[in-house]
């Protein structure tokens, strides 16, 4: 669990500041903690990056990124909130720290400047500080080895998106760069999924209620469908997504991570340690993906976006059938679904029952369904076999459904807003380690080994037809 409830003084040093995925999701949570009163009492967000900008310069970027993904900067204290940001331009490199040594430096002298704990007007102050790597995995190890190289890793917590890593042999060799410089406990690997608050219901849901609890398993259950439908394109990152593609995106992280949350034994605890273990001991039963369960698509079209290669064979959609070897889920499909360009975007969790022994017949095959919407703040849904009104015992599908934003209680915090809070509080729980993620690509090595043959889509279509095979017939739920 957490290490305790008052974050002290931090420093967060963003690399990778002023790139997209900052500006789309990681400043926008900083500015959600400040308006929640969630950061601590003294703290500084330092923004690196290999140009030259100043404070102000930088303040003006992240008021531009607020103002276009919100929160707005108008929604929350932005004054007191801009007094506290700061840029170390220069780069950050092991032969050459740029201006961030002496950035931080500064902060912790007391030559903060406007903002400062004492005011500005001298007197250290021992702030944690917590990097967070926002660049592409590739980047990954020589930033690590530049933390350690200056003296910025003592102590300090160290925040990493995801993929960690790219193929099996990559990941190995960065998780030896990662330990070479700090210990396993500074570590903080990004699944944004797992800080979905629908998704920490997955297990609330299941473990808290004896309804529910009876029927997680494979005597009850038929197949587990996971989808993440997007009607997004990549044109916004052409060369991240051409280089990397649905399998790395998303399965092998959110989805494959998801999975887990939904097959894992009920952990001793939902301590921090516990909770890990038991997501990272069912991944460890996770079946190396067999090619011929899996379908990859690619959208028409795709080949024409700039920054993409002409001759491009990237996948942008992905289907394939998991199966976890435990008694709890044996012979129990899980089926994974994302891509680019589909016809409706959607994240969906759904536990297809089987159908009951008995006389009734013709049960519909929407039916006998418990599904979690995991976008917003998330919705659970049942779909249950009721009568048809009328004088005929005809059978029809009925919905029950629960919009999460209407349990009584706090307001919901955003995904990567609650992670970056647990990482104030030392709280590994939502995030990922090691022997998991190498039991991960030890599922995905023999698909990325012997990728099956790539499959066109038309834009606004829910993928290739054949993905539809790989799920019980008729059962496949979500559709355009």
């Amino acid at each position: 669990m957490a290490d305790t409830t008052t974050p002290g003084p931090t420093i967060f040093v963003l690399y990778g500041s002023t790139g997209d995925l900052a500006r789309r999701m990681v400043l926008p949570a900083f500015y959600e903690l400040a308006i929640a009163g969630l950061l601590p009492q003294d703290w500084y967000l330092v923004g690196n990056g290999r140009g030259e900008k100043t404070d102000e310069e930088f303040a003006q970027h992240v008021h531009d990124a607020l103002t276009e993904f919100g929160p707005a900067p108008g929604d929350g204290p932005w004054e007191s909130f801009r007094d506290r940001l700061r840029f170390a331009g220069g780069g950050f490199t092991t032969e050459d720290p740029g201006q961030l040594v002496d950035v931080v430096d500064a902060i912790r002298d007391g030559r903060g400047g406007a903002g400062s704990a004492d005011g500005g007007t001298g007197g250290a102050v021992e702030h944690q500080l917590v990097h967070y790597v926002a660049l592409p995995p590739s980047t990954f190890g020589d930033y690590t080895r530049a933390i350690g190289e200056h003296g910025l890793d003592e102590g300090a917590r160290v925040v990493y998106e995801k993929p960690f890593g790219t193929s099996p042999a990559d990941f190995r060799e960065l998780d030896a760069v990662v330990h070479q410089v700090l210990d396993e406990q500074q570590v903080y690997r990004i699944d944004h999924f797992l800080g979905k608050e629908a998704t920490q219901n997955l297990h609330v849901l299941r473990f808290a209620n004896t309804l529910v609890s009876g029927v997680w398993n494979n005597q009850h259950v038929a197949q587990v469908q996971i989808d993440v439908p997007e009607t997004l394109g990549i044109a916004d990152r052409a060369e991240f997504y051409d280089a990397t593609g649905a399998v790395l995106d998303m399965l092998v992280t959110h989805l494959f991570q998801v999975a887990a949350e939904v097959a894992m034994e009920p952990p001793v605890s939902l301590g921090a340690d516990d909770l890990q273990a038991a997501r990272e001991s069912v991944i460890a039963a996770f079946r190396p993906l067999d090619p011929a369960e899996v379908v990859l698509g690619q959208f028409e079209g795709y080949t024409d976006t700039e920054g993409v290669a002409q001759d491009s064979t990237m996948d942008t959609f992905v289907a394939a059938r998991l199966w976890v070897d435990t008694d709890r889920w044996h012979g129990v499909p899980f089926l994974l679904r994302t891509g680019k360009e589909l016809a409706v975007s959607e994240q969906r969790v759904s536990l297809v029952f089987r159908e009951p022994e008995g006389p009734m017949t013709g049960v519909p095959s929407s039916a006998n369904v418990l599904s979690f919407s995991l976008q917003g703040d998330g919705e659970l849904a049942l779909s249950v076999v009721l009568k048809e009104p009328g004088p005929e015992l005809d059978l029809s599908t009925g919905t029950a459904a629960l919009a999460l934003d209407t349990v009584p209680g706090g307001e919901p915090l955003p995904p990567y807003a609650r992670l970056i809070h647990d990482v104030l509080l030392g709280d590994r729980s939502l995030f990922t380690r090691p022997d998991g993620l190498a039991h991960v690509w030890e599922v995905a090595e023999t698909l990325l080994d012997s990728r099956p043959e790539l499959t066109t889509y038309e834009k606004g279509s829910m993928g290739p037809a054949a993905a539809d095979e790989l799920a019980r017939p008729g059962r496949w739920l979500l559709q355009g």
